[in-house]
């Protein structure tokens, strides 16, 4: 006879990374802040190797509007600026010989718009992956009851993956209301 505590923490897992997932991807998209996890998914060509930049320079944000980075080769001041140029970031590098900057522009309405979509098909994405989760382990219950497991067990358990899923909808709309609310923050 299967555990009930196997689905349910196996559920409960699942989520948590749908909302891990979820504060990482709204991370990298821009707000109008700088914010130095904007560059995340860009990737530098070092010896042959497509590395993140946080790999190759330092990266920091000396004010709200201004992201610097310090690479810590020389070489890699070009490839550094191409990888940016080359990004969908839509911001056009400084380079002064010592430092790179990006000068973070203020968003337009309509740019702010298909930011708030992006981050609400995120959001959807997530609470996609959490249903999925609790599909499976309501679906492994019912399996459970057929192997052994008393049904009024397996209706509490069903119960309690619902409490866990509905814990982690709602920190999805949290989280998709706070990127929402910093996106749309002139």
């Amino acid at each position: 006879m299967n555990d009930v505590s196997f689905y349910l923490n196996d559920a409960e897992e699942k989520m948590g990374l749908a909302v891990e997932y979820l504060d990482e991807s709204l991370a990298t998209i821009r707000a109008g802040k700088a914010n130095p996890k904007i560059l995340a998914n860009v990737r530098v060509d070092y010896y042959g190797t497509l590395s993140p930049i946080s790999n190759v320079a330092n990266v920091s944000v000396p004010d709200a509007r201004t992201i610097t980075i310090t690479p810590w080769e020389k070489s890699m001041f070009k490839e550094i600026e191409k990888a940016i140029i080359n990004s969908d970031l839509g911001i056009m590098p400084e380079n002064n010989g010592e430092v790179i900057r990006l000068s973070i522009p203020p968003l337009t309405e309509e740019r702010r718009k298909q930011l708030v979509k992006q981050s609400k098909a995120e959001a959807e994405q997530a609470k996609i992956s959490v249903r999925n989760a609790r599909r499976d382990a309501i679906d492994g219950l019912k399996k459970a009851v057929k192997d052994g497991m008393p049904e009024d067990v397996e209706k509490d358990a069903e119960t309690q993956v619902q409490k866990i899923h509905d814990k982690y909808m709602k920190r999805i709309d949290d989280i998709f209301a706070a990127k929402e609310k910093e996106i749309l923050t002139v």
